[in-house]
């Protein structure tokens, strides 16, 4: 008998307002009409294309499905509205503090000043350390993103000075490039 690749289960769960959920072929145009706001997208490089924005859901719901966990779409229970992403992911770029888990999110800017950002967070952080066992998440912006850094205060995050960093997918001297890092132990969610 050939081994079988086993996947591991798909993790979905609700807060009080909102569900994080697996992708759906629904989230694209929104989602690409979110990537494509000036003020969503103020402190992240560059305004994606279409084809951009769905090359990114693509690659979070494939993540997904490899390992059961990653940037998921969060919507309202209340409508079933698409409202934008929230989650954890092991970052790409190599950064100072790799290997690491980082949480982050990025919502529609209607949804802006509701709290969903930080339920959202903090039910994928009860996630990272009650189901998945993780240690440590770190979550990073640039230094004069003030909402994102906001989020990390009120979700528990301690930001670490020591840490700031010039990220290395910004261009040197890029007004983004300094980076602001967060972290938060599991212990500190207990």
């Amino acid at each position: 008998m050939a081994d079988r690749i086993q996947t591991p289960p798909l993790i979905e769960f609700d807060t009080p307002r909102l569900r994080l959920r697996q992708w759906r072929e629904s989230d694209l145009a929104p989602f690409a009409a979110m990537a494509a706001d000036p003020e969503v997208m103020a402190f992240l490089l560059p305004l994606p294309t279409r084809a951009d924005s769905d090359a990114m859901a693509a690659r979070v719901a494939a993540r997904i499905a490899e390992q059961g966990w990653g940037f998921w779409a969060v919507e309202q229970k209340a409508t079933g509205e698409f409202i934008g992403f929230t989650g954890l992911n092991v970052p790409l770029a190599t950064l100072p503090f790799s290997p690491c888990v980082e949480i982050g999110w990025r919502l529609a800017r209607h949804a802006w000043g509701q709290g969903f950002a930080s339920e959202a967070a903090r039910g994928a952080l009860q996630v990272g350390f009650d189901r998945l066992g993780f240690h440590e998440i770190v979550a990073f912006t640039a230094a004069g993103n003030l909402r994102s850094a906001a989020v990390m205060e009120r979700i528990g995050m301690h930001e670490d000075r020591a840490g700031a960093f010039d990220h290395p997918s910004v261009p040197q001297g890029h007004a983004l490039c300094r980076h602001r890092l967060y972290r938060i132990a599991r212990t500190a969610s207990d």
